[in-house]
């Protein structure tokens, strides 16, 4: 009797090998990137603790997202992030800080360390506007919330609209990792004036 469950599972093994073969090919993957040349003030000993964004499931996922208008969401065929947004949102916000050289210490809630404040953002848009001429749409809701006190001191919101050329894979990410660079580097120099 033990046979037949083992059967089962190796030529569920075998079809799913098939369709990898004789299916479409994997996504091209595309990756955000940091911005190099930033400056900011403040305090050059500050500890900042960059929390992952928080993001509607839409966005909350390797799959970039269009908008073709009238409040419908798409997703870009045969194209995928390097990992899920969030999760490379908050590893080139910290790049930014440090491309800055202008705090004591960047890390994230898994680093050994006791910051002085802890940066909690949301992505509320990481898209394609694809309605007559296509746009990058990068939104971050932005606080620092006090270790010492546990209060939010201060929050706003970062937004920037980038033209694309296209909506394929290689315009679509271009625009957007564009996007996110100008914002990236308004929230690094915003911080680190509040903190």
């Amino acid at each position: 009797m033990p046979v037949l469950p083992a059967l089962a599972l190796s030529g569920a093994v075998l079809l799913g090998g098939c369709s990898t073969l004789t299916g479409s090919p994997p996504p091209a993957t595309y990756d955000l990137t940091a911005p190099t040349q930033v400056t900011a003030r403040g305090n050059a000993r500050a500890q900042i603790m960059v929390a992952e964004p928080t993001a509607l499931q839409a966005i909350n996922s390797d799959r970039i997202v269009v908008r073709p208008g009238s409040g419908e969401i798409t997703y870009l065929p045969g194209a995928q992030w390097a990992d899920r947004v969030p999760v490379l949102v908050q590893a080139r916000l910290i790049q930014t800080f440090e491309n800055a050289h202008r705090i004591g210490m960047v890390g994230r809630p898994d680093d050994k360390f006791t910051p002085d404040a802890v940066l909690s953002t949301e992505i509320r848009d990481f898209q394609i506007e694809a309605g007559g001429n296509p746009v990058a749409v990068v939104t971050i809701a932005a606080r620092v919330v006090s270790q010492r006190t546990g209060r939010i001191s201060a929050a706003s919101l970062f937004t920037a609209r980038v033209p694309a050329s296209g909506t394929g894979g290689q315009q679509a990410t271009s625009a957007l990792d564009q996007a996110l660079k100008k914002v990236l580097v308004d929230i690094m120099a915003w911080t680190t004036s509040k903190v």
